[in-house]
């Protein structure tokens, strides 16, 4: 049977399907969120958010909502890349903020604001076939009582790595296999092997430190999070085990044996769980080839899949939620522009291409051998270079790809700079409804012209001192699509394409050269 008509449905109530249905609700769009769970999921995955994912959330006011603190997100002094230390001090803009959450709770919190901005969440319900055709598309959709089908203009594939909307849409997810095999899991260790750095000593072979240790017979991690539950976790390479077989406590045992040349005297995790206990043979790292199909599109793990080494996975994923879901509500409404929807591919495909590179780079240089010994220390001098932290924190922070905005000023095609304004506020802080702002510290004459537009864009007047810009045009995303140190005939000219590329805001006509600006609001239609 067939039931309603909605115009977005959403595969996957993970981080990302969650946060670009938010996004969709914010902007007065009701999207269906499919999730064939019955519930949020309480397996242990990322531990934290990381790079520039947490300013976006902070533009949202989410920061506050996660960590119930009223202190924005702070940079952090330095990093991992494969283990190693990248420091970032010294830098004017640097862009890698962490949050450390847990997913099962970002979820829990991620459904709470999806019920509050009245998004429609259907657990237990699994997305089994997908027909696109000219008007849009038409989702089966199978629960345990029956089997019904959603037409929706839009279907947006969140749901996971072994995504069933990507496969069913016929798109390509090339790539690249490695020859490693990872082990964690949580486990119970005596209290004398901790050592006073946040590491373990362990009998026989010495020190480890917190995080990623990298040795010549593989990896060795050691992480607690949690007080009371470590984790202990191992990465081999060139082996083959028997993926169809549960993972062991004693398989992890064995694992740590080859790799450090000793046993580590752990035992079952004590308290309540659920605890990690997982292996993944063969890490793949594979991007789609389209992001978009018609009126079908890929979010996360859907549209890529890398290593976990150093958090990039939610970092991406939530980027590409942010970056789409308002571009789908301005089509729902009727006011993006023709190709709008083209630039999510465009945007977002060339960042995936360089978490892809970076994290296939990260295995290569955990990998064991002296010959990969000796070119980490090399890198590790290079890490010290002047320079190297600041792009190596955009590059982890995924803030090194400049959006393609058609505009040339320096601000634009990058996230907005969160600098506090003459009255106190941050430019986050104008963001949290998820529309356009039209930023002037100009002392009110930009935000003269455009002073009728108040339907489609905030106009916000203040000033500071933290922009090198006289007015700024911020996406809902919080990109810059257009910035002016002066507002000449041609900064009006570049305002007046950018209304028109990004929110489909025609001009009619243009102030005459010299007009005052009081007068220049008229102009607008």
């Amino acid at each position: 049977m067939s039931k309603t008509h909605d115009i977005v449905v959403i595969s996957g109530a993970g981080p990302n399907g969650l946060l670009v249905a938010c996004e969709l609700a914010l902007a007065g769009v009701r999207p269906v969120v499919i999730e064939r769970l019955s519930a949020p999921g309480d397996e242990p995955k990322a531990n934290g958010l990381v790079g520039q994912v947490v300013r976006l959330l902070d533009m949202r006011g989410l920061y506050r909502t996660f960590t119930g603190s009223d202190e924005p997100p702070k940079p952090m002094q330095e990093w991992i890349f494969s283990g190693m230390r990248v420091p970032f001090s010294g830098m004017s803009d640097n862009p890698m903020s962490l949050l450390p959450i847990q997913q099962p709770r970002l979820v829990r919190l991620l459904v709470e604001r999806a019920h509050d901005l009245g998004v429609d969440v259907r657990w237990g319900h699994e997305l089994t076939g997908v027909d696109a055709h000219r008007d849009g598309v038409t989702v089966t959709v199978s629960t345990a009582d029956e089997t019904y089908r959603l037409d929706a203009t839009y279907l947006i594939g969140a749901d996971g790595g072994r995504s069933t909307v990507r496969r069913l849409a016929g798109i390509d997810f090339p790539g690249h296999t490695s020859g490693t095999v990872a082990r964690i899991a949580h486990v119970s260790l005596p209290d004398e092997l901790r050592s006073a750095t946040g590491g373990i000593d362990v009998p026989g072979f010495g020190s480890l430190r917190w995080g990623h240790n990298r040795l010549d017979t593989g990896g060795f991690i050691f992480a607690e999070v949690e007080p009371g539950r470590p984790m202990v976790g191992t990465i081999e390479f060139g082996q083959q085990p028997d993926d169809s077989a549960p993972m062991t406590l004693e398989e992890l045992r064995d694992s740590v044996r080859r790799v450090l040349g000793v046993d580590l005297p752990l035992d079952a995790p004590v308290g309540d769980g659920p605890h990690a206990l997982r292996r993944i043979a063969g890490q793949n790292t594979r991007q789609v080839d389209r992001y978009r199909v018609g009126n079908i599109f890929l979010v996360g793990d859907a549209a890529h899949v890398h290593s976990a080494m150093g958090g990039p996975g939610l970092n991406l994923g939530m980027q590409d939620a942010m970056n789409l879901g308002w571009k789908i509500a301005a089509a729902v409404r009727g006011e993006a522009p023709a190709d709008l929807l083209d630039t999510y591919h465009s945007e977002r495909y060339p960042v995936g291409e360089r978490v892809m590179m970076q994290s296939m780079s990260q295995t290569a240089l955990f990998g064991p051998g002296a010959e990969i010994g000796a070119l980490r220390k090399l890198f590790q001098e290079i890490l010290q270079l002047p320079g190297v932290g600041a792009h190596m924190a955009h590059l982890l922070a995924g803030s090194d790809v400049r959006y393609d905005t058609a505009d040339g000023h320096p601000l634009s095609g990058r996230l907005v700079p969160d600098v506090t304004l003459g009255d106190g506020r941050r430019v986050a802080e104008l963001l949290h409804r998820g529309r356009p702002v039209l930023l002037d510290l100009s002392g009110a004459s930009v935000g003269a012209v455009v002073g009728d537009l108040a339907d489609r864009v905030d106009v916000v007047v203040c000033e500071t001192d933290g922009v090198g810009a006289r007015a700024m045009l911020i996406r809902p995303d919080g990109y810059v699509a257009w910035a002016a140190d002066t507002f000449g005939e041609a900064d009006w000219d570049r305002l007046c394409t950018a209304l028109r590329r990004w929110f489909g805001v025609t001009v009619a006509t243009r102030p005459d050269a010299g007009r005052s600006s009081s007068t220049m609001g008229e102009r607008i239609g």
